[in-house]
């Protein structure tokens, strides 16, 4: 007979102390699935696996409203769940080392200081639906995070975008590469990502549009969770994109949106 890890043995038995305290009520789970269309396609026993980790998620993270919101039940189970979905394979450990969401009514006011090449430190402000702290918050917008917004085009989903931040920012810092699985190269998926981030650039700049929100050009990080969004939502258009990026986003993330019963 095959032993069990004493760690997954430990982690399992965690789980399910945490899950007898308390489970998203059935009622309250199923509106969830039926409102985000990101789960509509997942089986019984997926969503099932879900309701679990959304469930220990609300039991360890806690949830603040900001700017006079009044943060509700259906908002944490809604956004707990699309949180998870991105770690439906993997862990809930991927988000360990911090332990609050903050959510503001509407876009918010970040300002910070910036110093230019002279040394001049200038105030710069920008407006944000969403912002990922390392070893910190998640802060969102629910204007922007709310089931059916879609504030960058109709693959956006700033939730999945702040939270692939987090998954990023397991390596020290968000640069592109969160930590890979045994079974995966880092070089392959340098290059895979080097060559897509590329490709898209082109395609803005001699086509003026892209089916892939034209943020992800930004910098590493931000492709990265650009890709990780669309990898959800719009699978097929990532795909079409780039079937190279698509591969290795599926065997990080150990899912295959593609295949609707997945």
């Amino acid at each position: 007979m095959a032993k069990t890890n004493p760690v997954t043995w430990f982690r399992r038995w965690r789980e399910a102390a945490r899950l007898r305290k308390g489970r998203i009520p059935e009622k309250q789970w199923r509106d969830v699935v039926a409102q985000l269309v990101i789960f509509q396609h997942l089986t019984q026993s997926k969503r099932h696996r879900l309701r679990e980790l959304a469930s220990l998620f609300l039991q360890l993270k806690a949830f603040s409203g900001a700017g006079g919101l009044v943060v509700t039940d259906q908002m944490r189970h809604q956004i707990a769940a699309q949180a998870c979905l991105l770690i439906l394979e993997l862990d809930l450990s991927y988000f360990d080392g911090w332990h609050e969401i903050i959510l503001y009514p509407d876009p918010f006011v970040v300002r910070r200081e910036v110093m230019d090449g002279a040394g001049l430190v200038s105030t710069d402000s920008q407006v944000l639906g969403g912002e990922a702290w390392d070893r910190g918050p998640v802060v969102l917008s629910w204007a922007d995070a709310r089931p059916g917004a879609h504030p960058h085009g109709a693959c956006s989903n700033v939730v999945l975008h702040e939270f692939a931040h987090k998954l990023d920012m397991l390596n020290g810092s968000a640069n592109g590469m969160p930590p890979l699985h045994q079974h995966m190269q880092r070089e392959t998926w340098t290059q895979v990502f080097s060559q897509a981030y590329a490709r898209l650039q082109y395609t803005l700049e001699h086509h003026g549009h892209s089916q892939i929100d034209p943020y992800a050009v930004t910098n590493p990080a931000e492709f990265f969770a650009v890709v990780s969004e669309t990898f959800f939502t719009c699978p097929e258009h990532l795909v079409r994109f780039d079937a190279e990026l698509y591969a290795q986003l599926q065997r990080f993330y150990q899912q295959d949106p593609l295949n609707q019963q997945y």
